[in-house]
């Protein structure tokens, strides 16, 4: 099959492009280094031609919930139109697990992106996942202060990036799928804790401290109280974060190689 995968060279996007590589497809990967632009409509229709299917795993900018609704609703707009005009049959559209529970974070924007693509002309396929280990490292930086790291409480299934890419690869290529599917890591987890993790693996010396979700962070307060868990069908793919963590693409992720 030809698979032309939006944000393809991205954090997970280039996972699904060797993974596919190394099924035997041929992937096509959709991003502003390889001359597409998913916002300005640029090159997207070599990219599709001839696709049959279209993954988007393309992420925003922004972390800011409405400017990453802009980008995610203005991308989908302009890949359904060009898929569309290139005869792709289907499309796989990555997103969070959760968001339909969410309201004022970056996932509440990814459900708007859900939203886009069902109501565009393509029949839409939704792969909702955990919280990637490679998100980790950024988390930290994010709330580090002199030395602490200051890390709000979540309780998340955290999963593999190439892992993700293993399942939304099968997902996307399967005859007959069902139209949503969870994938999550093989343990509960406190962000919290695996910075701790990360920070005794790679011998920072800084100091992680949990902080709680203040009250008008409700989706940061759903997180806290595990509320954003993965139902009982999702797909459980290993390894967990210690065990990444030892992994080629987690000593590369974390800097430890």
């Amino acid at each position: 099959m030809r698979i032309a995968v939006a944000g393809g060279t991205g954090r997970l996007g280039r996972h699904v492009v060797d993974v596919l590589t190394e099924a035997g497809h041929e992937a096509v990967p959709m991003s502003r280094t390889t001359g597409v632009d998913v916002v300005t409509g640029e090159g997207l229709a070599e990219a599709l031609a001839g696709a049959d299917c279209l993954i988007d795993a393309a992420t925003g900018p922004s972390p800011v919930r409405d400017e990453a609704a802009a980008f995610f609703t203005a991308s989908a707009a302009n890949l359904q139109r060009a898929a569309e005009q290139a005869g792709v049959p289907r499309a796989v559209v990555v997103s969070i697990i959760g968001v339909d529970k969410l309201t004022t974070s970056y996932g509440a924007a990814k459900l708007d992106q859900e939203k886009a693509w069902l109501d565009g002309p393509l029949p839409v396929r939704i792969l909702r996942a955990d919280l990637f280990h490679e998100f980790v490292p950024p988390v930290m930086e994010w709330g580090r202060q002199g030395d602490v790291v200051y890390v709000q409480s979540s309780r998340r299934r955290p999963v593999a990036a190439r892992a993700v890419a293993e399942t939304l690869a099968a997902y996307a290529t399967a005859v007959d799928a069902p139209d949503r599917l969870e994938v999550a890591g093989p343990r509960v987890e406190d962000a919290a804790d695996l910075a701790a993790t990360l920070v005794a693996r790679t011998g920072d010396p800084a100091r992680v401290e949990a902080v709680s979700a203040s009250a008008d962070d409700p989706d940061g307060l759903l997180y806290e109280a595990g509320r954003i868990l993965p139902g009982p069908d999702a797909v459980v793919a290993g390894p967990s974060f210690a065990e990444w963590l030892a992994t080629a693409d987690g000593s590369q992720a974390t800097g430890t190689t």
